[in-house]
């Protein structure tokens, strides 16, 4: 098995410093590198292990906490297992937050993880991939739109309000995408209803990107957080599947 290290780090941005995690193969060899981006609950053990099994697979992969501009993470107070009985009291939390993060500000902090990436030894020349899960679906469509030449491959799961009627929707931004993306849905998600998936296929396809939607059956949204009671361990190794099929073929 691959030795993989693990280690905090700091990426200076135009609006200060977002701390992260890096994960890589520990062989003094640089590898493809992966953008990370985390849910609504944020950089916490549960995504570093994530990370580190990509890693495991051969890529550098960077979690920034993306809601660096209120405090290193943790941002927020959370228990060890998240169950629903927590969620509404996290939820008055998290909202405020995660409203703040405007498509500006988070378009603005993609470049500087990037810009940041292809600077480190770990990572090597070229495009990146980038996974997303959750919030940071959206964050991943953004990103490929915003940043066409530098992103080959993107993956969202569970993503929520990636085709609303907004005028910053992220599916408005299909046109500019040049990467391969793939979709992993949760089945009866509250957050992108039928409709939703449908626009967004509907957009990607019109703009000739080559994209890949599956909906995963009896899974909910967060399926892939295996510290909430949401997690389906099916769905995950699906995802897993899916992800490095995806990486390997595009870095």
């Amino acid at each position: 098995m691959t030795t993989v290290r693990g280690t905090s780090v700091d990426i200076p941005t135009p609006d200060g410093t977002a701390d992260a995690y890096l994960a890589f193969p520990d062989d003094n060899s640089p590898h493809p590198a992966v953008l990370f981006y985390m849910d609504a609950f944020g950089l916490r053990p549960h995504l570093k292990k994530m990370a580190d099994r990509l890693a495991g697979a051969g890529y550098t992969v960077l979690v920034p906490n993306v809601f660096y501009r209120h405090r290193p993470a943790p941002v927020f107070d959370l228990p060890d297992f998240i169950d629903p009985r927590e969620r509404p009291n996290l939820w008055e939390q998290i909202t405020p937050v995660l409203r703040s993060l405007t498509p500006e500000l988070a378009t603005r902090d993609a470049g500087a993880y990037l810009d940041w990436l292809a600077d480190r030894p770990e990572a090597t020349d070229g495009p990146v991939g980038i996974t997303g899960y959750c919030m940071g679906a959206r964050l991943a469509l953004r990103t490929a739109g915003a940043y066409p030449e530098r992103v080959a491959a993107a993956a969202c799961f569970h993503g929520g309000g990636l085709a609303t009627d907004a005028p910053d929707s992220p599916h408005l931004l299909a046109d500019r995408i040049t990467a391969e993306l793939y979709f992993g849905h949760a089945d009866q998600d509250h957050s992108l209803p039928p409709e939703q998936i449908d626009r967004l296929d509907k957009a990607l396809t019109e703009a000739g990107v080559r994209h890949r939607t599956e909906v995963y059956t009896g899974a909910a949204h967060g399926y892939t957080q295996a510290d909430t009671a949401v997690h389906d361990a099916e769905a995950t190794e699906r995802h897993w599947t899916a992800l490095l099929s995806l990486l390997s073929r595009s870095l």
